[in-house]
């Protein structure tokens, strides 16, 4: 039962919406799919930070910063990789439950 604004009570309340588990996880998916290039910076910005040798600390060998630096990149392909297999995944199930054969 909802009021009329006229009677000077306050309307009801609109449902709470709701969200299907499917698209609610497609959509946090994209959304961690979106935040990849912020880690991707973040993670290769890490080195500038490493001591070069001029503060008295020892500096980081070169060889360990490329190995890091192609790491972080092997380990950003794969993620992107598992985020494609998983969104294909995901847009596959919404094909199959919305067309019936």
């Amino acid at each position: 039962m909802t009021r009329d604004p006229e009677d000077g009570a306050a309307p009801a309340a609109p449902p709470p919406v709701f969200l299907e588990r499917q698209s609610y996880r497609r959509r946090r998916l994209n959304d961690a799919a979106r935040l990849l290039p912020v880690l991707a910076a973040a993670l290769f910005a890490v080195p500038l930070l490493w001591p070069s040798g001029s503060e008295g600390a020892e500096p980081v060998p070169m060889s360990a910063a490329i190995l890091y630096v192609f790491t972080v990149w092997a380990l950003l392909v794969l993620v992107a990789i598992l985020f494609g297999i998983a969104a294909r995944r995901w847009t596959g199930r919404e094909v199959q439950d919305r067309d019936p054969i």
